[in-house]
């Protein structure tokens, strides 16, 4: 009979952890699709002022980072290197003239991560100009070969994404039948579920995206990537942060229903913002094949050994030294307390909000057009008047099915863009999960001596000259890092691993620098003369009470003979301490070889039997 532990582990949804849950929906379950469309004309290999990279290097580098990151984080999605404009076809078929597939549709691997670095610095313009080289240009015929590569995969798509990069706002020319051309194949591709986003490059004279690519690229999934679709990228770190933010769709972990009032619903989804990185867990292969070996979990009756069907396993919790025993149907009904969903139950001011309330990581509420109509509208105004409250929404929060209610801090969180007019933060609110009474802990720390005012004033300075601004996303996991590196080292048969600089470390030299004598001060003042926290202290002696010098003598320890041969007639001289046994052994005069426990009981064993 299976113990009742895990009361609220949903038993049809194992395995599914709400906390750092990446589960989807049923809509965008499948695998997820990636197209590079790269024009290959030679603007795209003139190099940048100051020997900056030529706007193909940097397109290569942004491709090299997103297979490898693929490889590492979503292996099972699919990429394709498609060049356009080049003087070299090839393509299925060769059905389309200046367009060269270097790579199709699959899965990433080492093999074109190693292609890829063949195509960097000025080895890689060369191997392209002689592989493909520079031609006329069809955008429409790039992109029917892209919508081709869409239709020959055979698996099911969940996010299918094309992304162009070019420095030319005009690659036609001004050439109306084939701008005519790319805009239908986009409108068709479009209509297909693909969406197209434009990774345009810094030219001189800037780049005019209403020109030709603003019917090309699909519209902006949200207000704050308009700006994004106009600034042309200058830089490869502005290049990369645009490629990571559309590379990957934002994908809810559950979709619920925001309760206003009776009749009053907003749809709403929840989006982890964070999520702790891990290194992959190893997966067990067959010594003789390689292959990956898939492991059954069976149940058997402890007595008879035969077969247990899920139906006639019962659950059990054990009250009051009984076994309560239920049914299935009985878990699931007691498990269950409402639907999903969240409840309005009031407002409170901001300063009622704790830092220890914060019992797990926050997550974050947007509202869901598609699901009910005017959830964006009502949404907007809630966050407004409660940013210009300064408080926040209490709620009641059942995240999934047969899940706990728990009570939620909906802050308001504002927009904020940078001075590109790129979104910095969204905006919407950050859902803070609250503690229950039981959850609070009544700590009793240790007294401690209490610092002078002198003291923490030097403290303050200290702390003063320390102080910076924290990024979380300035600071990579070293030990993440380095494992990966070796991944990689051994996957591109590269001779040694790239270095990964530890950013926690601490910049000593930097420290002190700036700490300057302040150190010492402090020292001073805290800690004795001569302190030195290099050298281990010294065990203190304790002094006798009297005022000896010397530590006091620890008490002679003596055993009457006849408890001695009640303990040896009873068995339980082991009970008796080592210095007792001792003692006991010198009040006989044994003398004994060993000083182990044992030794001494058998002596004094011998000694009291004859």
């Amino acid at each position: 009979m299976a113990e009742w532990a895990a009361y609220y582990q949903n038993d049809d949804e194992e395995g599914e952890q709400e906390e750092g849950d990446h589960s989807v929906d049923y809509k965008t379950t499948g695998r997820d699709s990636l197209v590079f469309l790269v024009d290959a004309s030679k603007e795209m290999f003139i190099k940048g002022e100051d020997g900056q990279p030529s706007n193909f290097d940097m397109t290569m580098q942004v491709v090299r980072s997103v297979y490898t990151s693929k490889i590492i984080s979503s292996h099972r999605d699919l990429v394709a290197l498609v060049f356009f404009g080049t003087e070299q076809s090839k393509n299925p078929k060769n059905a389309f003239k200046n367009v060269y597939v270097y790579h199709n549709l699959n899965e990433p691997g080492a093999k074109r991560v190693q292609d890829v670095d063949a195509l960097r610095g000025e080895k890689g313009a060369q191997l392209a100009a002689e592989t493909m080289g520079s031609g006329e240009t069809s955008l429409g015929d790039a992109l029917w070969c892209c919508s081709n590569l869409y239709s020959d995969i055979k698996l099911r798509l969940s996010y299918k994404r094309l992304m162009i990069f070019t420095c030319r706002d005009d690659p036609h020319g001004g050439d109306s039948a084939k701008n005519r051309q790319a805009r239908t194949k986009a409108s068709d591709l479009k209509d297909t579920g693909v969406n197209i986003n434009l990774m345009h490059l810094m030219k001189p004279g800037g780049f005019d995206v209403p020109l030709f690519f603003c019917d090309i690229v699909s519209p902006p999934e949200d207000e704050g990537e308009l700006g994004l679709q106009m600034e042309p990228c200058t830089k490869l770190d502005d290049l990369q942060k645009r490629v990571r933010a559309k590379e990957l769709k934002k994908r809810a972990m559950a979709r619920l229903n925001l309760c206003l009032g009776e009749g009053i619903n907003v749809a709403v989804g929840i989006y982890a913002t964070a999520v702790s990185a891990r290194k992959p867990g190893a997966i067990k292969l067959y010594r003789e094949t390689n292959e990956q070996v898939r492991s059954k979990t069976r149940t058997f009756h402890t007595q008879t050994g035969s077969l247990l069907l899920p139906s006639e396993i019962k659950k059990a919790q054990v009250y009051g030294k009984r076994q309560i025993v239920m049914e299935r149907d009985e878990v699931n009904a007691l498990k269950k307390f409402n639907d999903p969903g969240l409840l309005l139950i009031g407002f409170k001011p901001m300063e009622r909000l704790k830092l220890h309330h914060h019992i797990r990581p926050a997550v974050f509420l947007y509202p869901e057009e598609d699901e009910i109509t005017g959830s964006a509208c009502l949404f907007s105004a809630l966050l407004k008047k409660c940013s210009e409250k300064n408080v926040f929404a209490l709620c009641r929060c059942i995240s999934r099915r047969n899940y706990p209610p728990q009570f939620v801090a909906l802050v308001p969180q504002k927009e904020e863009v940078d001075e590109g007019n790129v979104q910095i933060t969204a905006p919407g609110f950050n859902v803070i999960y609250l503690p229950y009474a039981d959850d609070m802990r009544t700590l009793d720390p240790p007294q401690c001596p209490s610092a002078s005012q002198i003291q923490v004033d030097k403290m303050k300075e200290i702390v003063s000259k320390l102080r910076f601004r924290y990024r979380s996303d300035a600071f990579e996991n070293p030990v993440i890092q380095q494992h990966y590196r070796n991944l990689e080292a051994l996957a591109l048969d590269m001779m040694a691993p790239e270095e990964t600089e530890d950013l926690i470390m601490p910049k000593v030299a930097q420290i002190d620098g700036r700490l300057g004598p302040l150190v010492q001060e402090f020292t001073d003042l805290v800690y004795p003369a001569g302190y030195n926290p290099e050298t281990k202290p010294a065990a203190k002696r304790k002094t006798a009470d009297t005022g000896g010098a010397g530590a006091e003598k620890k008490p002679k320890v003596e055993v009457p003979e006849n408890e001695l041969r009640a303990h040896m007639q009873n068995g339980t001289l082991g009970k008796l301490t080592v210095p007792v046994l001792k003692e006991a052994c010198k009040q006989f005069g044994i003398r004994t070889t060993g000083t182990k426990k044992q030794d001494l009981i058998d002596a004094l064993t011998d000694r009291l039997a004859s």
